[in-house]
């Protein structure tokens, strides 16, 4: 379990190089500076950022192979985990879907100040986005989980593979959807915070959730 900023810069340097940590540190210093215009993160949350933010989006790609692409990121905010992810792995196509105005702006502006030809903004609602087929589907705090699912569903193939954090209520979550959609997922302890998850999934959610 990371427990401290050290533990959390030496967590992510593992999974990426040199110039994946220079693009990270420049993430970092452009959020702390924008956060003063518009809320992008909690304020008391900077203090804790490689802990809180960067590793805790940097471990989602412990549960996909290094090729897997292209990767979808709902509600993308302040760019976590989606900007994250593009950082450390360039060779990777990310989509970052997200409606808010000043959000959109927001990441348009790291995606180019960050050089990352990999990653691209859907300044829109989902329900606009054009449909293909993703490999992985990220969302950190989107939606409610069956209300996650059946917006996304049309993204989602047999290999698909979801990685949804979702704090203490992963569990709660999982089991108010129904049992069709619950056997593709499973909860797994975070590395970040020991009273959080992800829900970790295979396979596409097409159609009802009802058993």
């Amino acid at each position: 379990m990371i427990s401290n900023e050290d533990d959390a810069r030496a967590f992510v340097a593992a999974r990426g190089d040199d110039s994946a940590l220079e693009r990270i540190e420049a993430l970092i210093a452009a959020l702390r500076e924008e956060n003063q215009r518009q809320n992008l993160v909690s304020s008391g949350s900077l203090d804790h950022v490689w802990q809180r933010h960067i590793a805790d989006s940097a471990q989602l790609l412990d549960h996909v192979p290094r090729e897997t692409s292209p990767w979808m990121d709902l509600g993308s905010g302040a760019g976590f985990p989606g900007l994250v992810i593009a950082a450390i792995r360039p060779d990777s196509r990310i989509l970052l879907v997200e409606s808010r105005k000043r959000r959109i702006e927001w990441l348009e502006s790291m995606i180019d100040r960050l050089a990352l030809a990999n990653c691209t903004v859907a300044g829109m609602r989902l329900e606009a986005v054009a449909a293909f087929e993703a490999r992985v589907i990220t969302a950190r705090a989107f939606a409610p989980l069956e209300k996650l699912l059946r917006l996304s569903a049309r993204f989602s193939t047999d290999d698909t593979v979801w990685l949804l954090p979702k704090g203490r209520s992963a569990g709660v979550e999982l089991q108010g959807i129904g049992k069709k959609w619950q056997k593709l997922f499973h909860v797994e302890q975070t590395a970040t915070d020991p009273e959080a998850a992800i829900l970790v999934g295979k396979g596409t959610v097409k159609g009802k959730s009802a058993a």
